[in-house]
Order: structure tokens, then C-alpha cells, then sequence
């Protein structure tokens, strides 16, 4: 059953993570360049256009959802497998979305990556 629980955590850890990721990224794509917006309208512009985007606040949301979905995972299971599983799958799904979401081109040394490191976490789980 833990088994399961630990799993189950480091799904919903992958999801989240990724959720704030790609909104967070959408968001500073929308928002533009921020040396730029600084140069022409100072520091406290630049805060208050990234914090005004809803996107980022929700971006901001689903990261500290996964950061405590680690603390619960890592209380199940031990860092040298929560760690590299976390981490390997949202580097895979972080492609994916960024893909299908970002409309992003993903290369294929990036894929390959993505698989050769979620190949290898796989072989440390088992």
C-alpha cells in the first residue's frame, strides 16, 4: 500500500509541477521582456505587471501544491527514489506540455534526454 501512496505522490507531484511551469511560462511570454519593462518603467512596474497576471498567481499556486506533495511523498518513501522520479518525469512531461501547450518545438536530443533520464530513474526504482 505504500507502494501505491508513494507513486500516487510523485503523479500528482509530476502534475503539479508541470501546471506551474507552463503557466508561469506563459505567462513571461505574455508579459514580455522584463529587462526592457524595467529600463522603461522601473522595478515596481515590473512586479506589479507579473504579479496583476492571474496566470502566474494560479503558476504560483500549483508549484507550492507540488512542494508540499514532495514533503508528503518524502515522508513515505526514501529522497533517492522521490527525488530522481519527481524529477526525471517533470523534465519529460515539462516537453510534452511545453509542446502541446507553449506550442514550444521540441528537439529531438531533448526527447531523447527526457528518455534516457526517466530510463534510468525507472532502472533505479526497480
Amino acid at each position: 500500500m505504500k507502494t501505491l501512496q508513494t507513486w500516487v505522490a510523485i503523479a500528482l507531484l509530476v502534475t503539479e509541477s508541470t501546471a506551474g511551469d507552463i503557466l508561469i511560462s506563459r505567462t513571461m511570454k505574455r508579459i514580455g521582456d522584463l529587462q526592457e519593462l524595467r529600463r522603461q518603467a522601473g522595478i515596481c512596474r515590473v512586479v506589479v505587471r507579473v504579479l496583476s497576471h492571474g496566470t502566474f498567481l494560479l503558476g504560483i499556486g500549483c508549484m507550492s501544491l507540488a512542494f508540499f506533495t514532495l514533503l508528503t511523498a518524502l515522508s513515505w518513501a526514501d529522497v533517492s527514489l522521490v527525488g530522481p522520479a519527481a524529477a526525471s518525469l517533470t523534465f519529460l512531461t515539462d516537453a510534452l506540455a511545453a509542446r502541446i501547450f507553449l506550442k514550444e518545438r521540441v528537439d529531438r536530443r531533448r526527447w531523447a534526454a527526457a528518455v534516457f533520464v526517466a530510463a534510468g530513474v525507472a532502472l533505479l526504482a526497480s
